[in-house]
């Protein structure tokens, strides 16, 4: 990669503006999304997105199913490319970088940028240890070894709220977890290799109402460290943890996904500008 491309790697190594790295900043990224459309080959998902998500802060789309908002959360680590077809215009800026630029790694993008599924996904045959290493040992960059990984583990469980439940059988299947110790453990593999931003796909929509509160309070802990932005269809869920939220729709079955409006949390259940927003929040449609 060129010096252009410096940003976009792990947070251990990213030089932040005044030379310190990112790990002594610790300051995440801002992301800023201009003019993007989103394609499935010729099929227009999404069209003409702009949008600012600031550091150290929590971000909620919402928005009716098949609006978009997984699809735009999918673009800001390059996962929406995977899908054969797949591409985008535009430009999404990680800390002023357009990530979709030519001569940028997608790999370190998404070592930059780390993502939470819907469902707990861990690793049905790796111990819980072995789950909250694995994104470590696919960079072999020969940093992480012995001791070294050992405290990243604890550090990784402590900040997923996890290591007092789990510290005593971490060479147990991480499968064998709870449903909810599941998703933290998959929060815990997602912060260990110490990305600038997590992204969350409906993260507590397959869980209980306690796992759910659970991890509603680990990403009010997680903001003081990480620019996040997650995907909800909980209205309450939005209210009660999002700084911002944007709201997205679509105007029919087979047009593309727009965004309606964005703000303030408490503007955006309060006082929102666009009708359809009132009505998607008032329980009118979606």
């Amino acid at each position: 990669m060129t010096n252009a491309d410096t940003h976009v790697g792990t947070a251990a190594e990213t030089p932040g503006p005044s030379g310190a790295t990112a790990q002594e900043a610790r300051l995440p990224y801002r992301i800023e999304i201009k003019d993007l459309n989103i394609y499935y080959g010729d099929f227009l998902a999404v069209e003409k997105v702009n949008l600012a998500i600031e550091q150290r802060s929590v971000m909620a789309f919402i928005g009716p199913s098949g609006c978009g908002k997984s699809t735009v959360l999918r673009t800001l680590d390059r996962m929406h490319e995977v899908t054969p077809g797949a591409r985008v215009e535009g430009q999404v800026l990680l800390d002023g970088q357009d990530i979709y630029a030519p001569n940028v790694d997608p790999v370190l993008v998404r070592r930059t940028i780390g993502m939470v599924f819907q469902r707990p996904n861990p690793f049905p045959t790796m111990s819980i240890y072995e789950n909250v290493v694995a994104g470590l040992k696919l960079q072999k960059d020969g940093r992480h070894r012995g001791r070294a990984m050992d405290d990243i583990v604890e550090q990784s469980l402590r900040g997923a709220n996890l290591w007092e439940e789990v510290k005593d059988r971490l060479s147990k299947p991480g499968a064998g977890l709870s449903g909810g110790q599941q998703q933290r453990l998959c929060i815990a593999r997602a912060i260990a290799i110490q990305p600038e931003v997590l992204l969350m796909d409906e993260p507590a929509s397959a869980l209980d109402s306690i796992s759910t509160l659970a991890i509603e309070d680990l990403i009010r802990e997680l903001k003081s460290q990480y620019t996040i932005i997650i995907v909800t269809h909980n209205m309450q869920q939005a209210h009660r943890i999002a700084d911002n939220t944007a709201f997205f729709n679509l105007a029919g079955v087979g047009q593309p996904g727009h965004l309606i409006e964005s703000g303030p949390t408490h503007v955006m259940f309060n006082n929102p500008k666009n009708q359809q927003t009132i009505d998607y929040i008032q329980g009118r449609f979606g």
